[in-house]
């Protein structure tokens, strides 16, 4: 596992344009295409610190859903990158990587990953579900899928 202070250390640009494009939004200072790819990667970024944290902290259910939402924004930022348009507005992360033209490029490991990672969102968020889906995040599977959402986000990084 990472150390978390060279990970804050490694992330310090992500959150510096984070907060940067944070104030500018509650300004009311509209973004250019590029600022908004640069906010989604942030996040993307600041998720995966967060889910490092859910882990030690032993919320595995939690991790898994950070992971989830680490991908879907990374692909929102590609989205922007390469479509010049705004995402749109659904979680599904297979159709949000066919509708980026990502999905011809997927792996067979990667599409698996990613229909692993699209219940986390809903039932992450919902009573009835986190029960079964707290029984299947064991330490193993959590740390397995935090270190696959980070090669996917790198991967998605490399082809920005």
């Amino acid at each position: 596992m990472i150390d978390p202070t060279k990970l804050n250390y490694m992330l310090r640009g992500s959150v510096d344009i984070y907060y940067i494009i944070q104030e500018r939004l509650t300004k009311g200072i509209v973004m250019t295409n590029e600022e908004k790819v640069k906010h989604w990667v942030a996040l993307a970024d600041n998720d995966l610190v967060a889910a490092h944290g859910m882990i030690r902290m032993k919320q595995n259910l939690y991790a898994g859903f950070i992971c989830q939402q680490a991908v879907e924004k990374i692909i929102k930022g590609y989205f922007i990158k390469v479509k010049d348009e705004i995402h749109p507005y659904i979680h599904d992360l297979l159709k949000l990587v066919k509708l980026a033209g990502l999905s011809e490029m997927l792996s067979d490991e990667q599409k698996v990953f990613l229909d692993e990672l699209n219940p986390l969102y809903i039932e992450a968020r919902y009573a009835d579900y986190k029960r079964k889906m707290a029984q299947h995040m064991t330490d193993e599977t959590t740390q397995r899928i935090l270190t696959q959402t980070k090669e996917f986000v790198q991967w998605i990084k490399e082809k920005m």
